[in-house]
Protein backbone atom coordinates (compact mmCIF):
# COMPACT_ATOMS: atom_id res chain seq x y z
CA UNK A 1 0.00 0.00 0.00
CA UNK A 2 1.10 3.59 -1.21
CA UNK A 3 -0.20 6.82 0.09
CA UNK A 4 1.19 9.61 -3.53
CA UNK A 5 -0.03 11.82 -5.72
CA UNK A 6 0.56 10.74 -8.57
CA UNK A 7 2.16 7.60 -9.46
CA UNK A 8 2.50 9.25 -13.10
CA UNK A 9 5.37 11.61 -12.33
CA UNK A 10 7.49 8.46 -11.42
CA UNK A 11 9.71 8.91 -14.22
CA UNK A 12 10.40 12.12 -13.60
CA UNK A 13 11.08 11.34 -9.94
CA UNK A 14 13.65 8.84 -11.03
CA UNK A 15 15.62 11.53 -13.18
CA UNK A 16 15.92 13.87 -9.82
CA UNK A 17 17.10 11.34 -7.67
CA UNK A 18 19.47 10.29 -10.47
CA UNK A 19 20.51 14.23 -10.18
CA UNK A 20 20.76 14.25 -6.65
CA UNK A 21 22.87 11.31 -6.59
CA UNK A 22 25.60 12.54 -9.02
CA UNK A 23 25.60 15.62 -6.54
CA UNK A 24 26.10 12.86 -3.45
CA UNK A 25 29.58 11.32 -3.98
CA UNK A 26 29.96 9.90 -0.47
CA UNK A 27 26.81 8.77 -0.01
CA UNK A 28 27.31 6.84 -3.16
CA UNK A 29 30.82 4.98 -1.81
CA UNK A 30 28.94 3.77 1.56
CA UNK A 31 25.72 2.57 -1.05
CA UNK A 32 28.78 0.66 -2.80
CA UNK A 33 29.99 -1.21 0.45
CA UNK A 34 26.39 -1.91 1.22
CA UNK A 35 25.35 -3.45 -1.64
CA UNK A 36 28.60 -5.95 -1.10
CA UNK A 37 28.22 -6.05 2.46
CA UNK A 38 24.39 -6.04 3.20
CA UNK A 39 24.87 -4.59 6.86
CA UNK A 40 21.10 -4.07 7.03
CA UNK A 41 20.27 -7.45 6.35
CA UNK A 42 16.35 -8.20 8.15
CA UNK A 43 16.24 -4.99 9.08
CA UNK A 44 13.10 -2.79 8.86
CA UNK A 45 13.51 0.99 8.70
CA UNK A 46 10.68 3.20 9.24
CA UNK A 47 11.59 6.94 8.05
CA UNK A 48 10.11 10.46 8.52
CA UNK A 49 12.21 12.24 6.65
CA UNK A 50 11.66 15.11 4.15
CA UNK A 51 10.49 13.05 0.88
CA UNK A 52 12.78 14.90 -1.22
CA UNK A 53 15.69 13.67 -4.11
CA UNK A 54 18.12 13.22 -1.59
CA UNK A 55 16.35 11.58 0.68
CA UNK A 56 15.15 9.13 -2.05
CA UNK A 57 18.97 8.49 -2.92
CA UNK A 58 19.49 8.13 1.08
CA UNK A 59 16.35 5.45 0.91
CA UNK A 60 18.24 3.69 -2.26
CA UNK A 61 21.30 3.44 -0.02
CA UNK A 62 19.22 1.64 2.75
CA UNK A 63 18.03 -0.55 0.78
CA UNK A 64 21.09 -1.59 -0.97
CA UNK A 65 22.26 -2.33 2.75
CA UNK A 66 19.58 -5.09 2.74
CA UNK A 67 16.67 -3.18 4.35
CA UNK A 68 13.30 -2.77 4.11
CA UNK A 69 12.07 0.78 4.36
CA UNK A 70 8.95 2.70 4.91
CA UNK A 71 8.81 6.54 4.66
CA UNK A 72 5.88 8.96 5.41
CA UNK A 73 7.35 13.06 5.23
CA UNK A 74 7.99 14.96 8.49
CA UNK A 75 6.72 17.98 7.19
CA UNK A 76 3.05 18.31 5.24
CA UNK A 77 4.55 20.87 2.17
CA UNK A 78 8.00 19.38 2.17
CA UNK A 79 7.25 16.50 0.29
CA UNK A 80 8.42 16.05 -3.80
CA UNK A 81 5.69 14.10 -5.28
CA UNK A 82 7.79 13.31 -8.38
CA UNK A 83 10.15 11.73 -5.67
CA UNK A 84 7.51 9.95 -3.41
CA UNK A 85 6.15 8.55 -7.12
CA UNK A 86 9.41 7.58 -7.77
CA UNK A 87 10.25 4.89 -4.87
CA UNK A 88 7.05 3.75 -4.54
CA UNK A 89 7.32 2.68 -8.11
CA UNK A 90 10.75 1.10 -6.70
CA UNK A 91 9.10 -0.98 -4.31
CA UNK A 92 9.45 1.34 -1.02
CA UNK A 93 6.41 1.95 1.10
CA UNK A 94 5.66 5.66 0.84
CA UNK A 95 3.22 7.78 2.32
CA UNK A 96 3.69 11.09 1.11
CA UNK A 97 2.51 13.89 -0.56
CA UNK A 98 2.78 17.44 -0.21
CA UNK A 99 0.15 19.78 0.71
CA UNK A 100 -0.96 16.99 3.44
CA UNK A 101 -3.87 17.67 6.10
CA UNK A 102 -2.80 17.21 9.40
CA UNK A 103 -4.86 13.97 9.89
CA UNK A 104 -3.34 12.80 6.50
CA UNK A 105 0.20 13.62 8.63
CA UNK A 106 -0.26 11.93 11.14
CA UNK A 107 -2.58 9.08 9.18
CA UNK A 108 0.83 8.30 7.35
CA UNK A 109 2.88 8.34 9.83
CA UNK A 110 0.89 5.84 11.56
CA UNK A 111 1.26 3.81 8.12
CA UNK A 112 4.86 3.51 8.68
CA UNK A 113 4.52 2.65 12.33
CA UNK A 114 2.46 -0.55 11.07
CA UNK A 115 5.20 -2.10 9.08
CA UNK A 116 6.67 -2.69 12.28
CA UNK A 117 9.93 -0.90 11.99
CA UNK A 118 13.35 -2.58 13.82
CA UNK A 119 15.39 1.10 13.76
CA UNK A 120 13.80 4.45 12.95
CA UNK A 121 14.99 7.70 11.21
CA UNK A 122 13.05 10.72 12.31
CA UNK A 123 13.69 14.21 11.86
CA UNK A 124 11.99 16.22 14.29
CA UNK A 125 10.60 12.87 16.32
CA UNK A 126 7.26 12.83 15.61
CA UNK A 127 8.01 9.43 14.81
CA UNK A 128 9.04 8.77 18.08
CA UNK A 129 6.69 10.27 19.84
CA UNK A 130 3.74 8.47 18.33
CA UNK A 131 5.75 5.12 19.13
CA UNK A 132 6.04 6.15 22.87
CA UNK A 133 2.98 7.85 23.59
CA UNK A 134 0.20 5.85 21.60
CA UNK A 135 2.06 2.69 20.15
CA UNK A 136 3.96 1.41 22.85
CA UNK A 137 3.50 -2.18 21.96
CA UNK A 138 5.87 -1.41 18.96
CA UNK A 139 8.90 -0.76 21.27
CA UNK A 140 9.85 -4.45 21.81
CA UNK A 141 10.93 -4.94 17.72
CA UNK A 142 13.01 -1.21 18.00
CA UNK A 143 17.05 -1.72 18.48
CA UNK A 144 17.51 1.69 17.60
CA UNK A 145 16.71 5.12 16.19
CA UNK A 146 18.20 7.96 14.46
CA UNK A 147 17.33 11.92 14.70
CA UNK A 148 18.00 14.50 12.06
CA UNK A 149 17.41 17.68 13.61
CA UNK A 150 18.40 20.10 16.36
CA UNK A 151 14.56 20.45 17.23
CA UNK A 152 14.31 16.63 17.86
CA UNK A 153 17.64 16.29 19.37
CA UNK A 154 16.21 18.70 22.40
CA UNK A 155 13.02 16.82 22.42
CA UNK A 156 14.62 13.43 22.93
CA UNK A 157 17.09 15.20 25.57
CA UNK A 158 13.98 16.53 27.30
CA UNK A 159 12.60 12.46 26.87
CA UNK A 160 15.68 11.20 28.26
CA UNK A 161 15.89 13.57 31.43
CA UNK A 162 12.29 12.48 31.99
CA UNK A 163 13.29 8.96 31.84
CA UNK A 164 10.65 8.53 29.37
CA UNK A 165 12.84 7.44 26.31
CA UNK A 166 12.58 3.06 25.77
CA UNK A 167 15.21 2.58 23.30
CA UNK A 168 19.18 3.96 21.90
CA UNK A 169 18.85 7.02 19.44
CA UNK A 170 21.98 8.43 17.34
CA UNK A 171 21.83 12.58 17.73
CA UNK A 172 22.75 12.65 13.88
CA UNK A 173 22.61 16.43 14.35
CA UNK A 174 25.28 16.47 16.67
CA UNK A 175 27.40 15.15 13.97
CA UNK A 176 30.10 17.91 13.02
CA UNK A 177 29.54 16.77 9.20
CA UNK A 178 25.94 17.63 9.81
CA UNK A 179 25.32 20.53 11.82
CA UNK A 180 28.26 22.39 10.90
CA UNK A 181 27.51 22.32 6.97
CA UNK A 182 23.62 21.53 6.92
CA UNK A 183 22.73 23.87 9.11
CA UNK A 184 25.11 26.62 8.70
CA UNK A 185 25.82 26.03 4.49
CA UNK A 186 22.75 24.04 3.26
CA UNK A 187 19.78 26.63 5.81
CA UNK A 188 21.55 29.31 4.54
CA UNK A 189 21.77 28.62 0.86
CA UNK A 190 17.96 26.92 0.70
CA UNK A 191 16.41 29.39 3.17
CA UNK A 192 17.34 32.51 0.99
CA UNK A 193 16.25 30.43 -2.03
CA UNK A 194 12.76 29.83 -0.58
CA UNK A 195 12.22 33.15 0.21
CA UNK A 196 12.87 34.43 -3.41
CA UNK A 197 11.09 31.71 -5.04
CA UNK A 198 7.90 32.95 -2.59
CA UNK A 199 8.37 36.66 -2.98
CA UNK A 200 10.66 37.73 -5.73
CA UNK A 201 12.13 40.70 -3.56
CA UNK A 202 15.20 42.34 -3.64
CA UNK A 203 17.03 41.54 -0.29
CA UNK A 204 20.00 44.16 -1.05
CA UNK A 205 18.49 47.16 1.20
CA UNK A 206 15.90 45.45 3.25
CA UNK A 207 16.45 45.22 7.00
CA UNK A 208 16.88 41.38 7.64
CA UNK A 209 15.70 40.46 10.90
CA UNK A 210 17.11 36.68 12.22
CA UNK A 211 15.85 35.37 15.29
CA UNK A 212 18.07 32.96 16.64
CA UNK A 213 21.85 32.69 15.77
CA UNK A 214 22.80 29.07 16.32
CA UNK A 215 24.42 27.13 13.32
CA UNK A 216 21.17 28.07 11.20
CA UNK A 217 20.87 31.29 11.87
CA UNK A 218 24.73 31.99 11.02
CA UNK A 219 24.03 30.52 7.63
CA UNK A 220 20.76 32.57 7.14
CA UNK A 221 22.59 36.07 8.48
CA UNK A 222 25.42 34.91 6.47
CA UNK A 223 24.01 34.78 3.56
CA UNK A 224 21.45 37.70 3.60
CA UNK A 225 24.50 39.90 3.98
CA UNK A 226 25.76 38.66 1.10
CA UNK A 227 22.82 39.70 -1.13
CA UNK A 228 23.41 43.39 0.48
CA UNK A 229 21.03 43.10 3.30
CA UNK A 230 21.44 45.12 6.54
CA UNK A 231 20.80 41.91 9.10
CA UNK A 232 19.67 42.27 12.58
CA UNK A 233 20.02 39.90 14.88
CA UNK A 234 17.52 38.71 18.21
CA UNK A 235 18.74 36.69 20.38
CA UNK A 236 18.66 34.97 23.82
CA UNK A 237 22.16 33.41 24.41
CA UNK A 238 24.07 35.53 25.72
CA UNK A 239 27.16 34.39 23.84
CA UNK A 240 24.98 34.12 20.51
CA UNK A 241 24.02 37.57 20.52
CA UNK A 242 28.23 38.22 21.12
CA UNK A 243 29.10 35.94 18.27
CA UNK A 244 26.56 37.99 16.24
CA UNK A 245 27.73 41.40 17.18
CA UNK A 246 31.44 40.20 16.38
CA UNK A 247 30.13 39.46 12.71
CA UNK A 248 29.42 42.62 12.49
CA UNK A 249 25.45 42.25 12.79
CA UNK A 250 23.12 44.84 15.21
CA UNK A 251 21.79 43.04 17.78
CA UNK A 252 18.96 43.63 19.48
CA UNK A 253 15.46 42.62 21.34
CA UNK A 254 13.02 41.18 18.99
CA UNK A 255 10.69 43.91 20.24
CA UNK A 256 12.64 46.87 18.56
CA UNK A 257 13.22 44.64 15.52
CA UNK A 258 9.90 44.40 14.77
CA UNK A 259 9.21 47.84 14.75
CA UNK A 260 12.43 48.05 11.96
CA UNK A 261 12.28 44.60 10.14
CA UNK A 262 11.50 44.29 6.16
CA UNK A 263 11.82 40.54 6.35
CA UNK A 264 11.85 38.24 9.20
CA UNK A 265 13.11 34.55 9.66
CA UNK A 266 12.94 32.59 12.77
CA UNK A 267 14.86 30.04 13.57
CA UNK A 268 15.25 29.37 17.18
CA UNK A 269 13.85 25.50 17.52
CA UNK A 270 10.93 27.37 20.11
CA UNK A 271 7.85 28.35 20.38
CA UNK A 272 6.55 32.02 19.28
CA UNK A 273 9.54 33.45 18.56
CA UNK A 274 7.60 36.14 16.51
CA UNK A 275 4.41 36.56 19.01
CA UNK A 276 1.22 38.32 18.46
CA UNK A 277 2.56 41.39 19.90
CA UNK A 278 5.49 41.58 17.85
CA UNK A 279 3.54 41.15 14.50
CA UNK A 280 1.03 44.17 16.06
CA UNK A 281 4.25 46.34 16.16
CA UNK A 282 5.86 45.05 12.47
CA UNK A 283 5.40 47.90 9.46
CA UNK A 284 2.76 47.43 6.58
CA UNK A 285 4.88 44.98 3.80
CA UNK A 286 6.61 43.16 6.42
CA UNK A 287 7.58 39.37 5.58
CA UNK A 288 7.68 36.63 7.46
CA UNK A 289 9.16 33.27 7.34
CA UNK A 290 9.81 30.19 9.60
CA UNK A 291 13.09 27.82 8.83
CA UNK A 292 12.53 26.35 12.36
CA UNK A 293 11.24 22.54 12.45
CA UNK A 294 7.56 23.07 13.46
CA UNK A 295 4.98 25.77 12.30
CA UNK A 296 4.83 27.31 16.23
CA UNK A 297 8.00 29.38 15.91
CA UNK A 298 5.37 32.51 14.80
CA UNK A 299 2.16 32.81 16.58
CA UNK A 300 -0.16 32.10 13.53
CA UNK A 301 -3.05 31.36 15.58
CA UNK A 302 -3.40 34.57 17.36
CA UNK A 303 -2.59 36.33 14.28
CA UNK A 304 -5.56 34.58 12.28
CA UNK A 305 -7.86 35.69 15.14
CA UNK A 306 -6.85 39.06 14.97
CA UNK A 307 -6.70 39.84 11.19
CA UNK A 308 -9.63 41.49 10.13
CA UNK A 309 -8.67 39.70 6.80
CA UNK A 310 -6.51 37.13 5.07
CA UNK A 311 -5.94 36.05 1.39
CA UNK A 312 -3.33 33.86 -0.78
CA UNK A 313 -1.51 36.77 -2.81
CA UNK A 314 0.83 34.59 -4.39
CA UNK A 315 1.67 30.60 -4.01
CA UNK A 316 3.42 30.16 -0.19
CA UNK A 317 2.34 33.60 0.26
CA UNK A 318 -0.46 34.87 2.23
CA UNK A 319 -1.63 38.11 3.49
CA UNK A 320 -2.89 39.31 6.99
CA UNK A 321 -4.34 42.76 7.66
CA UNK A 322 -3.99 43.56 10.80
CA UNK A 323 -4.32 46.84 12.04
CA UNK A 324 -4.68 47.70 8.69
CA UNK A 325 -1.29 46.74 8.21
CA UNK A 326 -0.37 44.14 5.54
CA UNK A 327 1.74 41.47 6.40
CA UNK A 328 2.90 38.47 4.42
CA UNK A 329 3.24 34.77 5.88
CA UNK A 330 5.68 32.55 3.41
CA UNK A 331 4.99 28.96 3.81
CA UNK A 332 2.35 28.13 6.16
CA UNK A 333 4.83 29.38 8.89
CA UNK A 334 6.34 26.12 8.21
CA UNK A 335 9.92 25.28 6.46
CA UNK A 336 10.38 28.18 3.96
CA UNK A 337 13.18 26.37 2.49
CA UNK A 338 11.21 23.24 1.77
CA UNK A 339 7.38 24.96 1.61
CA UNK A 340 8.44 27.17 -1.34
CA UNK A 341 11.70 25.72 -2.68
CA UNK A 342 13.53 22.25 -2.66
CA UNK A 343 15.07 22.42 0.59
CA UNK A 344 19.17 21.67 0.80
CA UNK A 345 21.70 21.39 -1.86
CA UNK A 346 21.87 17.82 -2.93
CA UNK A 347 25.76 18.17 -1.80
CA UNK A 348 25.00 19.43 1.61
CA UNK A 349 22.65 16.40 2.04
CA UNK A 350 25.02 14.29 1.27
CA UNK A 351 26.61 14.84 4.48
CA UNK A 352 23.56 14.37 6.28
CA UNK A 353 22.27 11.16 4.55
CA UNK A 354 25.89 9.80 4.94
CA UNK A 355 25.63 10.18 8.71
CA UNK A 356 22.11 8.19 8.90
CA UNK A 357 23.41 5.81 7.16
CA UNK A 358 26.32 4.72 9.04
CA UNK A 359 24.13 5.54 11.96
CA UNK A 360 21.54 2.51 11.14
CA UNK A 361 24.85 0.92 10.86
CA UNK A 362 25.71 1.22 13.61
CA UNK A 363 22.89 0.23 15.07
CA UNK A 364 22.13 -2.63 13.67
CA UNK A 365 25.68 -3.80 14.74
CA UNK A 366 24.97 -2.76 18.05
CA UNK A 367 21.65 -3.89 18.93
CA UNK A 368 21.83 -4.34 22.70
CA UNK A 369 22.94 -0.48 23.25
CA UNK A 370 20.95 0.80 26.32
CA UNK A 371 18.23 3.33 26.27
CA UNK A 372 19.47 7.15 25.64
CA UNK A 373 21.14 9.48 23.14
CA UNK A 374 24.17 8.43 21.72
CA UNK A 375 26.76 10.50 19.84
CA UNK A 376 27.89 8.91 16.12
CA UNK A 377 31.81 7.66 17.25
CA UNK A 378 33.70 10.52 15.73
CA UNK A 379 36.15 8.13 13.50
CA UNK A 380 32.61 7.71 11.38
CA UNK A 381 31.94 11.08 11.66
CA UNK A 382 35.94 11.46 10.63
CA UNK A 383 34.88 9.15 7.44
CA UNK A 384 32.13 10.98 6.07
CA UNK A 385 34.25 13.69 5.79
CA UNK A 386 37.03 11.85 4.20
CA UNK A 387 34.70 10.24 1.64
CA UNK A 388 33.83 13.39 0.58
CA UNK A 389 37.31 15.08 0.31
CA UNK A 390 38.52 12.29 -1.49
CA UNK A 391 35.59 11.80 -4.00
CA UNK A 392 36.44 15.81 -4.60
CA UNK A 393 39.91 14.80 -5.11
CA UNK A 394 41.10 17.01 -1.64
CA UNK A 395 44.37 16.58 -0.23
CA UNK A 396 45.30 17.09 3.59
CA UNK A 397 47.99 16.56 5.80
CA UNK A 398 48.50 14.03 8.36
CA UNK A 399 50.47 13.97 11.58
CA UNK A 400 54.04 12.41 11.78
CA UNK A 401 54.61 10.08 14.67
CA UNK A 402 56.97 12.96 16.54
CA UNK A 403 53.84 15.32 16.17
CA UNK A 404 51.24 12.36 17.17
CA UNK A 405 53.97 11.71 19.82
CA UNK A 406 54.29 15.42 21.23
CA UNK A 407 50.06 15.94 21.47
CA UNK A 408 50.08 12.96 23.83
CA UNK A 409 52.96 13.57 25.65
CA UNK A 410 52.91 16.42 28.67
CA UNK A 411 56.92 16.78 29.16
CA UNK A 412 58.51 18.70 27.05
CA UNK A 413 57.96 21.88 27.07
CA UNK A 414 59.55 25.37 25.63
Amino acid sequence: MNKVKDMTLAEQGRKQIEWAEMQMSGLMKIKERFEKEKPLQDQRIGMALHVTKETGALVRTLRAGGAEVAIASCNPLSTQDDVAAALADEGVQVFAKKGETNEEYYEYINHVLDTKPTITIDDGMDLVTIIHTKRPDLLENIIGGAEETTTGIIRLKAMHADKALKYPIIAVNDCRTKHLVDNYYGTGQSTLDGILRATNVLIAGKTFVVCGYGDCGKGVAMRAKGLGANVIVTEVSAFRALQAHLDGHRVMPIVEAAKIGDVFLTVTGDKHAIDIQHLRAMKDGAIIANSGHFNAEINLEALGKEASSSRDIRQFMKEYVLNGKRLFVLGEGRLVNLAAAEGHPSTVMNFSFCDQSLAAEYIAKHPDMKPGVYHLPEELDDEVARLQLDAWGVKFDELTPEQEKYLKSWDEGT
